[in-house]
């Protein structure tokens, strides 16, 4: 049986000439762990995936991959190409970089216009062409949120060949839909992971995995405490009510997004630069006003539900070197 875990999508660090900050990622990845999550999801779209080139999404997700030394499984997206043919290419070139799953884009396989036989069709070729690697399903916003009906749902999960998937429909009768399915298949290897904040209570009282949400990066302490608490009656009155906190502030932080992360994880003391390829615009003091406010409304939920923050200073104190041989 799988534990329950928040996997964040991770943030892509940039240097003053927007290039990958790898010192940054390095202490965004101790970060991360540090709050207590159980995964990472790398070279996403809150990578900014669609501004990198192939080979820094390859560098980059070797370079998490070294990192973690496998402390926590990570999965990347890898169906990047025109043709099904060249996305098996890159699927195998990301999954050689050692992560544990490759992440299907729903939307990579057929067009907006297109049936779900022709979704099935491409995403069965892709199946076909790349013998041994273990997939993920992500209903991506971009380049079109193709949700995947249960139907479809029910056909992926019967080729075995699926182990994750990332749902973003944000409708809670389409969830559980699928996770009824999920139930009903007795497979329970399969990580089913909501993307929408607001929906973290319901999926976790009602069979899911856990969150891979954007909120996680700016408090990952909060989906840590969130993932492992929503199932318990005991703290039911406390999960409700953070669930409503997290409902009030969640499109205040979507604004301006990956932007808003950075500003808030800067905030925060991690050294992370409010650069982004995705959003050219610099944040409006009237939206980090909303971000500050955002900060104190976190504290206060620490506060209150005895939440230990992570103690930014061990993070990015220069880490002393060690012989091995002493």
């Amino acid at each position: 049986m799988i534990e329950n875990k928040f996997v964040p999508v991770m943030i892509t660090p940039f240097n003053l000439k927007a290039k990958v900050d790898f010192d940054a990622v390095s202490k965004l990845i101790d970060f991360y762990i540090a709050a207590g999550v159980k995964g990472f999801f790398a070279n996403c779209l809150s990578s900014e995936m669609y501004s990198l080139t192939e080979d820094e999404r390859l560098e980059l997700t070797s370079f998490i991959v070294k990192y973690v030394r496998g402390r926590v499984p990570i999965v990347a997206t890898g169906s990047f190409g025109l043709a099904i043919e060249d996305k098996a290419v890159f699927a195998k070139k990301i999954y050689e970089t050692g992560i544990d799953a490759v992440i299907l884009i729903t939307g990579h396989f057929a067009n907006i216009e297109d049936s779900d036989e022709i979704l099935l069709r491409n995403f069965n070729q892709m199946l076909e062409l790349s013998p041994g690697i273990p997939f993920g399903l992500y209903e991506c916003p971009a380049p079109y949120k193709r949700i995947l009906t249960a139907n479809v749902f029910k056909t992926l999960l019967d080729t075995g060949r699926f182990i994750y998937h990332k749902d973003t429909s944000i409708d809670q009768t389409q969830v559980k839909e699928k996770l009824t399915i999920l139930k009903e298949s007795g497979n329970t290897s399969f990580e089913f992971f909501d993307a929408h904040t607001p929906n973290a209570a319901f999926v976790l009282r009602n069979g899911g995995k856990g969150m891979s949400a954007i909120s996680g990066n700016f408090y990952p302490e909060i989906l840590v405490w969130m993932v492992n608490n929503a199932a318990n009656p005991a703290l039911k009155e406390q999960v409700d009510w953070l669930q409503k906190e997290l409902i009030e502030v969640d499109p205040l932080i979507h604004v301006a997004y990956p932007m808003s992360a950075k500003y808030f994880l800067s905030k925060r003391g991690l050294p992370i630069r409010t650069i982004s390829r995705a959003h050219a615009l610099e944040l409006t003091p009237a939206q980090k006003e909303i971000l500050n406010e955002i900060h104190q409304k976190f504290l206060g939920w620490c506060d209150t539900l005895k939440i230990e923050k992570v103690a930014i200073e061990s993070i990015i104190a220069p880490k002393v070197y060690q012989d091995p041989a002493i």
